[in-house]
Parts: C-alpha cells; sequence; structure tokens
C-alpha cells in the first residue's frame, strides 16, 4: 500500500490523572474538539485513562478490554464523529499480576481494527532519584502491528519503544507510511531527547510521526514533558504544542511526501550484511 492523498490529523496533549472518569470526560472532550477542526485521524497519548505509579491503585483501576470504560466510550465516540482513533494506550488486565500497556486504533465505526502492547519495558534510575520499573506491573509485547488506514499503512508503537530504531525500520520496510509514538515521557529524558529521537526516525524510515503526549504534573507525583509533535518525513517538524498544557495539536498531512522523502534517500533499500567485530584477545604470557 503506498501513502496518498491528503488528511487532517490531530495528537490530543492530556495531563491525565488518577481519576478514571475524570479522564475520560477530559480526553472525550478535547476528542470531539479536534473532529469539530475537521481531524480525519485523532491520537491520544500513552496511558490515556489513568496515569498511576502505586501498583495497588494501578491493578485496582485495570480491567480486561470487555470491562474497560474508556475503551467502550471512545469506540461509541469515534463511530460518532466517524473519525479514525488511536487511543495511545489503556492499562489492560493480562493476568492476576500483570497488566499489558496496550493501544487500540479504532475505526470509524466503532470497531477496533488493530492492538499493539508495548514492547520495550521503561526500567531506569535517572538522575534525581527517579526511577521506574515498568516490567514490575506489565508484561512485554512480543508482536510488532501494521494497520491499513485510507492514506497508507500505520506502524504502532509507545512510548520507551522510540529508542529502538529497529523497531521503526521493520516497520517501514512492512510498508510503513505513518508511524505513532503516543508517549508520557519523563520531563527529565523529554527536554533531552524528545525532539532529537522524534525526529531521527522520521528520517531514518522515510514516515510522518504522530506523538501525542502527556503533559505537566500529575497527581501521582509524575512529571512529563508534553511537546506533543507531528513530524514529516524530511525530518521537519510540521506541528508541535510548544508547552505541557493539554491541547489539542492539528496538521494537515500530504502522504505523498513519504514517496518523495524516499526517492531522495532510498536508504530503506540499503541494508547490507555485516559481520560483527571479533575482538582479539591475548593468549597467556609464556
Amino acid at each position: 500500500m503506498t501513502a496518498a492523498g491528503k488528511f487532517t490529523a490531530a495528537c490530543i496533549q492530556m495531563r491525565a490523572g488518577r481519576d478514571v472518569a475524570a479522564n475520560i470526560a477530559d480526553v472525550s472532550a478535547l476528542i470531539e474538539e479536534a473532529a469539530g477542526k475537521g481531524a480525519d485521524f485523532v491520537m491520544t497519548p500513552e496511558m490515556t485513562s489513568l496515569l498511576e505509579t502505586k501498583s495497588a491503585a494501578l491493578f485496582a483501576n485495570a480491567h480486561e478490554e470487555r470491562d474497560d470504560a474508556a475503551l467502550t466510550t471512545l469506540r461509541a465516540l469515534a463511530a460518532q464523529k466517524k473519525i479514525w482513533l488511536l487511543i495511545g494506550s489503556l492499562p489492560v488486565r493480562f493476568s492476576d499480576t500483570k497488566l499489558v500497556n496496550r493501544s487500540f486504533l479504532i475505526a470509524p465505526d466503532g470497531v477496533v481494527a488493530a492492538r499493539y502492547d508495548k514492547i520495550h519495558m521503561f526500567d531506569v534510575d535517572l538522575a534525581g532519584g527517579e526511577s521506574y520499573r515498568e516490567s514490575r506491573q506489565f508484561e512485554p509485547g512480543k508482536q510488532a502491528v501494521l494497520a491499513d488506514l485510507p492514506w497508507g499503512r500505520l506502524g504502532l508503537s509507545i512510548c520507551y519503544d522510540l529508542r529502538f530504531p529497529h523497531l521503526y525500520r521493520a516497520l517501514a520496510k512492512a510498508g510503513a507510511d505513518f508511524l505513532t509514538v503516543p508517549a508520557a515521557f519523563t520531563r527529565q529524558t523529554g527536554a533531552a531527547h524528545w525532539h532529537t529521537l522524534l525526529t531521527a526516525r522520521a528520517i531514518e524510515t522515510g514516515c510522518y510521526v504522530f506523538a501525542p503526549a502527556q503533559g505537566g504534573r500529575h497527581a501521582c507525583g509524575r512529571e512529563t514533558f508534553g511537546h506533543s509533535l507531528v513530524v514529516a518525513p524530511w525530518g521537519e517538524i510540521v506541528a508541535e504544542a510548544a508547552h505541557d498544557e493539554p491541547c489539542v495539536l492539528i496538521a494537515e498531512i500530504d502522504g505523498g511526501r513519504v514517496a518523495e522523502a524516499r526517492r531522495r534517500v532510498p536508504s530503506l533499500g540499503h541494508d547490507r550484511a555485516f559481520a560483527l567485530p571479533v575482538v582479539a584477545t591475548a593468549g597467556p604470557v609464556s
């Protein structure tokens, strides 16, 4: 499938808290605003329905798909507005001890067109005592996911996946024209790396990159960077929320720019096999 035609994309920037019902109401209002501005494809951030750091509270508010209030509400809203909707992610119960961090692509009839479980777990210790162990709560995904939109093929990812360029190259080589990176980047890592990594993924793949983000200080105490972005295939930032406040970011997308960027630098077809270096070690001294 080749990207073609033009459409209007919207990235929703949120500040999700601990109250699931309030988060659903907030994101619903922002999605309605985006649809009212003519958006054909609307995307929300990672952890749209709940941003929580305490395991007990997170598990208490997470459900299986069939019982998830956010999924039910947003599927109905997509059908009502007749839009494509990417729910950046929801915490979905996987087992008695683990959740999955799952994106949902919703078609304009409200049907779930694709699901993607975050593959890479954010297990890091940052400066200043900031520490995360996502693998304690979440089961990592095992499958990359592509889905066809009316304007081209979409490759799905979530937040920390952004640091693993081989995932995006594989998606692009499998036909992705657009990449989604819904995120809740920390303020510290976002200020250092967010723009650079998103721009690099666009340039490396010749894809549009859509990155709807959480932003600001959340009720759980976590601080996220905001700065939702849309990056064009040649690496230009075509739309940015240059702050961390909730908002709707609108961008006009021209699918023809994907093929144009790849014609100019056709690097997706230039991979070559290579051997890893042999490290010589000194033998025993005689």
